[in-house]
């Protein structure tokens, strides 16, 4: 399945049936009066994040979408049918955009969420709604409300519990390999990624997401290389872990040029939890090992985790930090949505 993270469609919420005109006609009863029934409501569009989905590739190839109209109303005042709702199934994390992307209309974080986007047009009303005391015998009728339509981007940001940076080459693809089923592509060359890839990892009895982002270079913010457009993928992540391959010139340049680029993202990126570990130490000896944690401890500001994913080593160690950064991470969110009443949203 190919992977596509934006899609651009066309939707249209369903016109309201017409309101009829009509005279009752029945044997022995003399100026029976006017008996058209209202026109059903137009249908309405709704999204809805469903499991199983983890690509907008299916928009590629339907991009319009319409709701059934409602049916006219008739005689003996029986009201029109309705027509029939248009749910739309996307992924989990999916972002509905106005035509601009200025505005984030809507926003699925959990499975089942289903929300009304465009409401169908209420039907017009018969000949029979017309009666007055005045007017006994109206003829005329509503020819029912129209349905709305809009020009909307999806936009995936993929859910996932942590997410792995680095420049290309880093050994993300071997890494999540090492702990996942993701079975990610592996080369001796930059950019061997190309879409993020997605695994679970099973540690000490617990489960949790990770996500494999193609690799960042310096300029990645402002869109150079192909890893800007997947930056977004890391926004709802709550732990970084980030891979500095050990064989680089500069160890502490290589983390400051990815560093960086989070920085000029924005969203926040640089505040979220970060485990830094140094990659690839299966090629080098101990005492190298130490100088180039030491550097790279002084440009990070933090505790560096020397690692190997194509040999285990150190891999244990940062799944129990990954484990314990989600944990707090979590207990974080629960404690700040105590006390919050859950506010539903409008629709459009």
């Amino acid at each position: 399945m190919h992977f596509l993270d934006q899609a651009k469609i066309f939707v249209r919420s369903g016109a309201g049936g017409g309101g009829a005109v009509s005279f009752r006609r029945e044997k022995f009863i003399e100026y029976g009066g006017p008996d058209g029934g209202n026109g059903g409501k137009g249908g309405d569009i709704i999204f809805e994040a469903v499991a199983g989905l983890n690509t907008l590739i299916d928009f590629r190839y339907t991009q319009h979408f319409r709701a059934d109209r409602g049916k006219g109303g008739s005689g003996s005042n029986r009201t029109g049918a309705g027509g029939d709702d248009l749910v739309i199934k996307v992924p989990v994390g999916t972002q509905i955009i106005s035509e601009d992307k200025e505005e984030i209309l809507l926003d699925f974080t959990k499975v089942g969420q289903r929300k009304l986007f465009l409401r169908g047009g209420d039907g017009g009303r018969g000949n029979l709604s017309y009666k007055t005391s005045t007017n006994r015998a109206p003829r005329q009728h509503g020819t029912g409300w129209p349905g709305d339509e809009a020009w909307v981007w999806l936009r995936l940001k993929l859910l996932a519990d942590a997410g792995l940076v680095g420049l290309p080459n880093a050994g993300k693809s071997t890494f999540i390999n090492a702990v996942t089923n993701a079975q990610a592509k592996v080369g001796a060359y930059a950019f061997t990624t190309t879409r993020p890839q997605l695994g679970v990892v099973r540690h000490k009895e617990r489960e949790f997401v990770v996500a494999d982002i193609p690799g960042l270079i310096e300029g990645a913010a402002e869109g150079a290389g192909i890893g800007d457009r997947f930056l977004g993928h890391i926004e709802r992540c709550q732990v970084l872990l980030h891979l500095v391959d050990a064989n680089d010139k500069d160890v502490a340049e290589s983390y400051r040029i990815v560093s960086d680029e989070l920085a000029a993202y924005g969203a926040d990126l640089t505040e979220k939890p970060t485990i830094v570990a140094l990659n690839k130490i299966d090629t080098l000896d101990d005492e190298l090992i130490a100088a180039l944690s030491a550097e790279l401890e002084e440009a990070s500001g933090g505790e560096v985790i020397p690692l190997s994913g194509a040999a285990g080593i150190g891999v244990d160690w940062v799944l129990d930090k990954l484990l314990e950064k989600i944990a707090e991470s979590n207990q974080a969110v629960s404690d700040d949505d105590e006390g919050e009443d859950e506010v539903e949203w409008s629709p459009v």
